[in-house]
């Protein structure tokens, strides 16, 4: 019988990675209760017209891309492909508008999406996402901008900036469209077969499209800036005044139009230069019109989503030395000494150090290495001679330097311990 493995486009996630992906869950809680969101979970699974109707049927996420199966009762359910059309279905079902003011809403699970697997893009994935309701100020916009970048900082990425666009009115674009037509018109049979057929369905979705051909023809395609009423204009100009005042780094990208079809006015991608080439780390915008076109009144949204394998992928890379996953590697070898390494163990536990006990019984220089694989800032060494002795040993695995502590001032030593282990990890951080 053939060994059974993870079906394609889904994967484990095991140590060390899981320590990112336990950092970045932290950070954003901490981050987001700070600004006063709330968690919402929405179901894996919805009904199918959910996402045609909120996400757009011209889409290649609905056309194309999404996990779609009839259940034993005749319904047409769908994985959600992503997070914000849930978010607008239960704030419709449930009335959350009748708490009057905003919702300010986030939420992180998996999303699913049938696309060709790679690294950082799997068909099972992950999303970070917030969702602001009942607001249409521009500051509602900036405001999400802000805390976007204040999580993606917090986690380790630096030189962030604002790719920032206005895609206008569903009225602003009526004749954008029609601009867009007569433009690429002309190159039908140059453009990609997608942008072809999304010509007369969606032409805005070609200044997205990835094929290299299609993108050289699209520098020169009307701008939407240049189709913006005025109120949308006066919207736009006020988010990068907002955005100014806030000292966050932006550019205006004409041709940022995001991949849904729900987006009016303000649409960004926050990208990253930490690796020397730009990284899209998160996408957003604002949806005036979704939750009306799904039943409910007529309440102006805005709202993110920073899918998290990308992320993750990040922040391992921008570690510039190892981050020491626990505090003290307990080491002890002998009858006498491992039946005291979990008393040891369990006193540091209780002082608030993270500590890893070996339970190998292996020699020491093993042991060691164990200690090294698992970046701890210092090994605990307990052999016959340190129970004779009733002392234990820590060993510094940077530096090297041992120092012998008696079991007994063992709790009155763990101030200075705390205070070596603080300034290891300082020194351990990159500088800026």
């Amino acid at each position: 019988m053939s060994s059974l493995q993870v079906t394609r486009g889904t994967r484990d996630i095991l140590a060390p990675e899981i320590y990112y992906w336990q950092q970045l869950e932290t950070t954003a809680r901490q981050i987001l209760s700070q600004a006063a969101y709330t968690e919402i979970r929405t179901p894996i699974f919805e009904a199918t017209e959910l996402f045609a109707r909120g996400i757009g049927e011209a889409t290649d996420i609905v056309g194309k891309e999404m996990y779609t199966f009839g259940d034993r009762g005749d319904r047409s359910l769908t994985l959600r492909p992503e997070g914000t059309a849930g978010v607008a279905r239960s704030y419709i079902e449930n009335k959350l508008f009748a708490q009057g003011g905003v919702q300010r809403l986030w939420y992180m699970g998996a999303m699913f999406r049938y696309e060709r697997p790679q690294a950082g893009r799997q068909r099972q994935f992950h999303q970070l996402g917030v969702e602001v309701l009942g607001s249409a100020d521009p500051r509602a916009d900036a405001e999400a901008i802000a805390i976007a970048s204040d999580f993606l900082q917090a986690v380790g990425l630096k030189d962030l900036v604002v790719d920032l666009n206005s895609v206008g009115s569903a009225e602003d674009r009526v004749s954008y469209r029609q601009a867009l037509v007569d433009y690429f018109t002309p190159f039908v049979e140059e453009i990609d077969a997608d942008s072809r057929d999304r010509l007369t369905r969606n032409p805005l979705r070609i200044l997205d499209s990835k094929d290299k051909r299609t993108q050289e023809i699209s520098q020169d395609a009307p701008s939407i800036l240049d189709y913006l009423s005025p109120e949308s204009q006066q919207h736009f100009e006020k988010v990068q005044s907002l955005l100014t005042d806030l000292n966050i780094a932006y550019r205006i990208n004409p041709r940022l139009v995001r991949g849904l079809d729900y987006y009016t006015r303000t649409a960004f991608e926050i990208q990253s230069n930490l690796l020397g080439a730009q990284s899209a780390v998160c996408g957003g915008g604002r949806y005036d019109r979704l939750i009306s076109e799904l039943g409910g009144a007529d309440v102006p949204a805005i709202g993110w989503a920073i899918g998290l394998e990308r992320l993750v992928i990040l922040m391992q890379q921008v570690a510039e030395q190892k981050q020491a996953a626990i505090d003290f590697y307990i080491i002890s070898r002998g009858e006498q000494p491992e039946a005291k390494s979990l008393s040891i163990a369990q006193l540091f536990r209780k002082a608030g150090f993270t500590v890893e006990l070996d339970l190998s019984g292996a020699k020491f220089d093993k042991q060691f290495k164990r200690a090294s694989n698992a970046n701890a800032k210092a090994a605990v060494v307990i052999g016959d001679s340190e129970i004779e002795a009733g002392q234990i040993q820590i060993k510094w695995l940077e530096s090297g330097e041992q120092e012998a502590v008696a079991i007994a001032d063992l709790s009155d030593s763990f101030e200075e311990l705390r205070q070596k282990i603080r300034a290891s990890a300082s020194l351990s951080q990159p500088s800026d």
